[in-house]
């Protein structure tokens, strides 16, 4: 016992020093973004992977909200991102329920087919969506990029609240029945009241996986009224010069909603998908 507690006395420094070299490594690239976010556009280019600046220019990020159109691009982020978010989580509860609860013959056909979706990378669509999109005459508005944000987040929802719908006792949407309920009233009034912690697990996840996406809001709009934050880098990007230290700003302001989300609710993801995974 006492070798044990010996070698444990011993591993445990060696485990902190390894989990804070790790931590570092992930951290570092937050911090060199927000201390080039605040540097001018001639100190970037000295030597050295930090820089400490002469002078603080808080003035990048004040340039970045007025010259960045940052606040247009803010509203048109949060609501898309907003309205993918309650797309997917009203299709995948009823879809999952469909699919565990509902006796049907292709049941099981279409469940395979729907989480399939996550075998396909979202990029790999551009193409054949813009084609659609130019012929249904959708580029350029909000439906270029909801349709395949909800599209694409859809199967990760469906396969978590399938997980959380197997553990409810069936009994209760019997129950329910005998009360008189129908089908709506027993997947929204009782099925959906204990689905807490999958319905916020499914929220982060997909606000998190759509919030910084550029390549299809790229392709797919070509006018300011639905353009989404990323944007607001390439306003300060010229032809033959780039204000960098501005785009630095933009970028750190882009993250932080991100971020922020992700340290407030980093339980909710991983109490989610950790018993999304054993109940599966």
């Amino acid at each position: 016992m006492n070798q044990k507690k010996r070698r444990k006395k011993i591993a445990k420094p060696f485990l902190w020093l390894i989990l804070i070299i790790i931590a570092i490594i992930q951290i570092f690239p937050l911090v060199w973004l927000l201390d080039f976010s605040v540097a001018s556009s001639t100190e970037m280019f000295t030597s050295g992977l930090l820089i400490i600046p002469k002078k603080i220019q808080w003035g990048n990020y004040s340039k970045a909200f007025t010259d960045g159109h940052f606040l247009l691009y803010l509203k048109n982020s949060i609501l898309i991102n907003f309205l993918a978010v309650v797309l997917v989580l009203i299709v995948s509860i009823m879809a999952g329920f469909a699919c565990r609860r509902m006796r049907w013959k292709l049941s099981g056909f279409v469940k395979t087919l729907l989480l399939m979706g996550m075998m396909i990378p979202i990029h790999a669509t551009l193409l054949p969506n813009y084609k659609i999109y130019t012929e249904l005459g959708l580029t350029d508005t909000i439906w270029a990029l909801l349709i395949p944000y909800v599209a694409f987040s859809l199967p990760q929802g469906l396969f978590l609240m399938t997980s959380f719908i197997e553990s409810i006792p069936i009994e209760l949407e019997e129950a329910a029945v005998i009360d008189g309920c129908g089908i709506y009233r027993i997947i929204f009034q009782v099925i959906t009241p204990m689905l807490k912690t999958s319905i916020a697990t499914v929220s982060i996840m997909t606000f998190l996986n759509n919030w910084n996406e550029f390549m299809m809001a790229r392709i797919y709009l070509s006018t300011d009224t639905w353009k989404t934050l990323p944007f607001s880098i390439l306003d300060f990007t010229g032809q033959y010069s780039s204000n960098y230290a501005i785009q630095f700003a933009v970028m750190a302001l882009t993250a932080a909603p991100a971020i922020i989300v992700y340290i407030i609710l980093n339980k909710h993801i991983t109490k989610g998908v950790a018993m999304g995974a054993v109940k599966g």
